[in-house]
């Protein structure tokens, strides 16, 4: 058996971001951009006030206040028409240009609208004790010139960059697309949700969990059913899985009478490149690699335990998704924390425990859950995190400093 980082480095020196694609930006949230985008205007695209107020001439308030003729009044999305000369000033929205002449802003909670004569111009007192050349100003371009690099090929694309492609003018990019995972869990056994088992039936819980898992870490699932241990019906199954970048199969690679994963999967030319990984839960994982058409489609044979199966998916499925995809991760964040209690650790291969991450007076401590074991599906979702437990039978006391794996 290989070590878990050596079956990771196997997984990714066969996992290739895909090519780059034309992608309009509503569709681009989480794809990882494939080249330079520039900016085709300045912003913001005038000097503008950043506050409700009155722009002044600064020198007006230097004793500290002024009453001043309001000249005109200029909303966002409107162009002031008059000049701001001293003794005047034009009353201001938020985003609105600051008029020529003017060269500070008051804010309106610093002024007092007079009286108005009859006939007479409106007037306000403002106040400011401190007024300077510039205040409540943003000057045009403070955020990007126009001609600017403002992303940059590898830079993953969250809901503010998608905001940022629109101020400067992208409708479409080029992006690594989005992944497409086909899962199939296998099994007589397997029931539907909806059913209430019979006796040696469970019900398919591996199916949508591994779809939802897919679909969390941006992929686009495929849901090809359930495969019947049948050597006909998996072999259909797996041709059509084939046609997805990813084929995640669950159940049927141990070494029991219909476990058949292996051989079907042999038979249709699908490259082994390793079977059983010296881990807990998990030990049984296949992965290998079929050439489709000149594309290497990555194939993962799961265990058929719940938990085996989501623990080989965070710690070899889901990072080589993220390089498909083009990202920089692999897989879940890696830290280390101090064993809150003290724990009994007996195997000759390393356990991934379910726990919880929690703040402590030394820094983070990790606490394992209650975990009856691969099939504890219950177990797993009192955690956010997988304490590893080393190898061999030992007695780690609380304090114990132990690599941890964060759980999305």
């Amino acid at each position: 058996m290989i070590t878990v980082e050596e079956a990771l480095d196997r997984v990714l020196a066969r996992a290739r971001p895909r090519p780059a694609e034309i992608t309009p930006v509503a569709d681009a949230l989480g794809l990882v951009l494939a080249e330079e985008v520039t900016s085709d205007v300045d912003s913001p695209p005038h000097d503008k006030s950043v506050v409700d107020g009155y722009a002044v001439v600064a020198a007006d308030l230097a004793g500290g206040e002024a009453r001043l003729e309001v000249i005109e009044e200029v909303v966002a999305g409107a162009v002031p028409t008059r000049h701001v000369a001293p003794g005047q000033a034009t009353r201001l929205m938020t985003g609105a240009p600051l008029p020529p002449g003017a060269d500070a802003v008051v804010m309106v909670e610093n002024a007092q609208v007079l009286p108005r004569p009859d006939g007479g111009v409106e007037r306000v007192l403002l106040r400011g004790s401190q007024v300077r050349p510039g205040q409540n100003i943003m000057r045009r371009g403070t955020s990007l010139r126009r001609g600017q690099a403002v992303l940059g090929p590898g830079h993953l694309l969250r809901a503010v960059e998608i905001g940022l492609l629109c101020e400067v003018g992208r409708v479409e990019v080029q992006a690594v697309p989005r992944s497409t995972v086909a899962v199939l869990p296998t099994g007589n056994e397997l029931v539907p949700p909806v059913d209430l088992p019979a006796a040696g039936q469970i019900r398919n819980s591996n199916g949508p969990m591994l779809l939802a898992a897919a679909r969390r870490v941006g992929a686009e699932p495929v849901d090809l059913g359930v495969g019947r241990d049948d050597p006909d019906e998996l072999r259909r199954l797996i041709q059509q899985g084939l046609a997805a970048d990813v084929l995640v199969l669950s159940g049927g690679v141990s070494a029991g009478v219909l476990d058949l994963v292996p051989r079907v999967l042999a038979e249709l030319g699908v490259e082994q490149v390793f079977h059983k990984v010296r881990l807990k839960p998990g030990k049984p994982l296949w992965f290998g690699v079929a050439n489709v058409e000149g594309f290497d489609k990555l194939v993962f044979g799961l265990p058929g335990n719940p938990v085996s199966s989501l623990v080989c998916f965070e710690l070899f499925v889901r990072p080589a998704i993220e390089r498909l995809a083009g990202r920089q991760k692999r897989g879940p964040k890696r830290t280390t924390a101090r064993l809150a209690t003290r724990h009994v650790h007996r195997g000759e291969r390393p356990t991934y425990h379910p726990a919880r991450l929690k703040p402590g007076p030394d820094g983070d401590e990790v606490e394992p859950v209650a975990w009856h074991g691969s099939a504890d599906l219950l177990g797993l979702v009192e955690a956010d995190a997988l304490v590893c437990f080393p190898a061999g039978d030992r007695t780690h006391e609380a304090g114990s400093r132990l690599d941890v794996y964060l759980l999305e």
